[in-house]
């Protein structure tokens, strides 16, 4: 058992466990980000949170032009040219 002290304990109920209020407004975590786990060798749980609204797309709006795109037919399911 380790000596570290305990800064928030969570129950678990039905498989899920709720993260403590000030851990979520540490952490900055919101409805629609997600948790990466991973156990490391020596058995320690290591949880990385991947928000939603960071990343490649997080300012992208939509598109607004004037041009009207068929993605069906130019691209194939994988989203490969299909010419």
């Amino acid at each position: 058992m380790s000596s570290e002290s305990v800064d928030s304990e969570s129950k678990v109920s039905g498989n899920q466990a709720n993260i403590p209020a000030h851990i979520r407004r540490e952490l900055e975590i919101d409805d629609g980000d997600k948790l990466r786990w991973q156990i490391e060798d020596d058995g320690t749980l290591r949880v990385r949170v991947v928000q939603q609204r960071s990343g490649t797309f997080s300012d992208f709006d939509g598109y607004d032009g004037d041009q009207e795109t068929t993605v069906e037919s130019e691209h194939d399911a994988w989203g490969v040219d299909t010419e």
